[in-house]
């Protein structure tokens, strides 16, 4: 039961989160719900922007895709942004030998590389 605690207070202590914003619990959409909303719908049109440009063959196409991308992505910050500042949304920090350990296999991964540079020239 001792560990169990433990466990919760490092769990609690590796949130990342503001103070939460108190915002009516009623079936109707209150703040949250609607910027929850919001924020899911521009992850979903930057994440189909982001599609269509890896693919997209004409340039004034790909160009105008890329400034609505651009609007798109920025309006997704601003609403995560805000979202966090009121408490709505939280993180959890990263354990710093799980990133190192991530590195590691990652570098490992591009030492496999049939490509690369060596100062400039393609091995």
């Amino acid at each position: 039961m001792q560990q169990n605690q433990q466990q919760g207070q490092q769990t609690q202590q590796q949130t990342i989160q503001n103070p939460q914003t108190q915002v009516p619990e009623t079936p109707q959409m209150n703040d949250r719900d609607m910027m929850t909303d919001l924020l899911s719908t521009e992850k979903y049109l930057t994440a189909s922007y982001c599609t269509f440009l890896n693919e997209a063959s004409h340039q004034a196409l790909y160009q105008d895709t890329l400034t609505i991308f651009n609007e798109t992505q920025n309006a997704q910050r601003d609403l995560y942004n805000v979202m966090f500042r009121k408490g709505w949304y939280k993180l959890e920090a990263a354990d710093q030998q799980k990133l190192q350990q991530s590195y590691q296999q990652h570098q490992q991964y591009a030492s496999q590389f049939p490509y690369g540079t060596n100062q400039g020239q393609i091995q």
